[in-house]
């Protein structure tokens, strides 16, 4: 099988800087197979998954250091799986955000500490260089507020130093697109929406694609309930409703990514398998409501 014919090449490619990546990935918060952070974890499950997706052809993990349990740790399984890493496997990780050991969530460092937060996912993942660091504002899900400039002039700096290969931010509006990149080149924005989720984010995901930005959704499959729209299209294409809505975030334009997670071998092959999904504007017309 060649890498043009990789399942997860099936949706195409897009450039996050000066990386290739198939628009298909993997986001690792859910290697732990559960969001409780104190559940018990198949850590050679995970580990395999992992393979798995590099194997189907997925090239773009996204990942970040206060992804953990109390017996797990993304970026640690990321290493343990796929280490020493291939050239084509760019890492995305965040920073911004951090939990102490108890699991505690700090939302947002000072500029100062995010040099440390980026040496921890250098140590975690035994990396020179990060290949792509979004700086996530805001805390929880609330889309962050303010200015961002001090904390990305911050990332900027490591960049120049070599740390970081591109940046990215996340849970952000259009202003913070806008001040970022005032700064230094943004390759990517990362927010949560899908078909039924911060559809507000529609002018965001249109005013990236003219930028020629990367939007990268989080919780494209889980932010969405069961449907009759998805069902009746997944039942058109004999697919699951996760599959569906996969290819409707995908469908959204050549620059929007997707990064499902999962510690499940099957939803893996599943999520890959959505890359190939092509939609009708019939089914984009029904999933839309029109």
């Amino acid at each position: 099988m060649t890498e043009t014919t990789l399942p997860a090449a099936a949706a195409g490619t897009w450039q996050l800087g000066s990386r290739t990546v198939n628009r298909l990935g993997f986001g690792s918060m859910r290697l732990g197979g559960s969001l409780d952070p104190n559940a018990p974890i198949d850590a050679e499950r995970a580990i395999a998954v992992l393979r798995r997706a590099v194997e189907l052809g997925v090239n773009h993990l996204d990942t970040a250091a206060f992804y953990f349990g109390t017996t797990w740790s993304a970026n640690a399984l990321i290493k343990a799986a796929l280490a020493p890493y291939r050239d084509d496997l760019v890492l995305t990780t965040k920073v911004g955000p951090s939990r102490d050991e108890s699991g505690q969530f700090r939302p947002f460092a000072r500029p100062d500490e995010l040099r440390g937060q980026v040496e921890q996912n250098l140590r975690e993942l035994g990396r020179d260089q990060i290949d792509v660091v979004n700086l996530r504002i805001g805390t929880g899900l609330d889309r962050g507020t303010g200015s961002l400039a001090e904390h990305f002039g911050a990332l900027a700096e490591l960049r120049a130093e070599g740390l970081i290969g591109e940046l990215g931010i996340s849970n952000v509006g259009a202003e913070h697109l806008a001040e970022a990149q005032a700064i230094a080149p943004v390759v990517c924005v990362q927010n949560q929406y899908g078909l039924s989720a911060r559809r507000e984010d529609d002018e965001l995901l249109r005013l990236c694609g003219e930028q020629g930005v990367a939007f990268v959704p989080f919780f494209a499959v889980a932010s969405g309930q069961s449907d009759e729209r998805v069902a009746e299209v997944a039942r058109r294409h004999d697919a699951t409703e996760a599959q569906v809505r996969l290819a409707w975030t995908l469908a959204q334009g050549p620059h929007v990514l997707a990064i499902p997670g999962t510690s499940d071998p099957a939803h893996l092959e599943q999520n890959v398998a959505a890359a190939a999904l092509k939609l009708t504007d019939e089914d984009l017309a029904t999933l839309d409501g029109r």
